[in-house]
């Protein structure tokens, strides 16, 4: 694949974004971001839809937060536990709830996903605390629209502005996101804990002799 190819990178940015954003659910570090930036960035070049690379990113967010949600809210998290790289993931997953607090209410459901790091501590909270499901699948839907429509449409707004290669475009998007989402990841998080604030119950202790 030629990397720099922008026909080459519009026929594939929908292959990319569902295993990515689900990716992004429960190890943040994958450029979820990146990729539906880029997608916003290949729809103003005229290289991908729009409304689709839309689409396919809110759904991928919200289906990544449900079973985050569904994992932690029917305490299956200690599964992780079994492998290495879960047992990394279970740590950082509440190293994350630690940064971005404690907070379940369905605003924090709903924005917390642009502080880096707050979709899956809001997620996982969100579990632990018995939010109810129906009330978590909307506010997790809603937030997936706003967060699609925010990426894509810088991706779409840098493309169209600066008139550079997507590829130029996408690292744009990228740093304008990077330091809002910092930006107000400092001022949300400021009076933050460093501990995990959300303890899991700890499992039942098996019987004597069983």
């Amino acid at each position: 694949m030629d990397f720099g190819n922008a026909d080459n990178w519009g026929a594939a940015i929908y292959f990319w974004i569902i295993p990515v954003v689900l990716g992004d659910a429960i190890f943040p570090p994958i450029p979820s971001e990146m990729v539906v930036i880029t997608g916003g960035a290949l729809s103003a070049d005229g290289r991908a839809n729009v409304f689709l690379v839309g689409a396919l990113s809110a759904v991928a967010s919200w289906i990544g937060d449900m079973v985050v949600f569904q994992l932690f809210k029917r305490r299956l998290s200690h599964v992780l536990d079994r492998w290495r790289w879960g047992r990394k993931v279970h740590h950082g997953i509440h190293e994350a709830i630690a940064k971005a607090g404690r907070s379940s209410t369905y605003g924090t459901i709903i924005g917390a996903r642009f502080i880096p790091g707050g979709r899956l501590a809001t997620s996982a909270a969100a579990g632990i605390a018995d939010v109810s499901v129906r009330g978590f699948s909307l506010c997790a839907g809603l937030g997936a629209i706003l967060w699609a429509c925010w990426l894509v449409g810088l991706g779409y707004f840098t493309g169209s502005a600066t008139k550079l290669p997507f590829w130029a475009s996408s690292l744009i998007g990228v740093v304008l996101g990077l330091v809002i989402g910092v930006v107000v990841g400092i001022i949300a998080t400021r009076r933050r804990g460093t501990r995990s604030p959300v303890d899991e119950p700890p499992p039942a202790a098996e019987a004597p002799g069983a």
